[in-house]
């Protein structure tokens, strides 16, 4: 029985080199000559310190712009609020990584809406599509790719 599995990943070490590139542009702008602007990475988080609140957005853009540069959808990245102290701002970034249980019921509820011949399985941090006929899987695998959703998706494990 044909089947394969809907994922969630993102590659850390592209992502250690996009913010490793970020860093290097922040330290020959000359917007931030003298500030004490950095991207740490550390356990699927980036943390962006800088003087102000305003230099943290604009280290935002180049982040992102790196991680596109880079092949990494910015659909995985969840910015939690700057944190503002007297002399140093810092915002977290999180990169998420897997489907989260409310993400996989969506899943799970679309293609039971659409009707397909197909049987749904929720694996931890994948689902798992199978059934009959490749083209109700491949039918699937459009409406997913259709569909608006806050996380990329991948399509792992293919078996005929």
């Amino acid at each position: 029985m044909p089947s394969f599995d809907i994922v969630s990943k993102v590659d850390t070490q592209e992502v250690k080199n996009a913010v490793n590139q970020a860093n290097q542009e922040v330290g020959r702008r000359f917007d931030f000559k003298g500030a004490n602007a950095k991207f740490e990475f550390d356990n699927n988080q980036v943390t962006m310190r800088a003087p102000n609140e305003f230099q943290l957005k604009q280290m935002f853009d180049i982040l992102t712009g790196r991680l596109a540069s880079r092949k990494v959808d910015i659909r995985c990245l969840h910015v939690d609020p700057p944190q503002v102290n007297v002399g140093e701002a810092w915002q977290p970034v999180t990169v998420r990584q897997g489907i989260n249980a409310d993400l996989a019921k969506k899943i799970v509820k679309m293609i039971k809406d659409e009707k397909f011949k197909v049987q749904v399985a929720i694996q931890g941090e994948q689902v798992r599509v199978s059934g009959k006929k490749r083209d109700d899987l491949q039918q699937v695998i459009r409406i997913l790719k259709d569909a608006k959703l806050d996380m990329p998706l991948q399509f792992d494990n293919y078996r005929d």
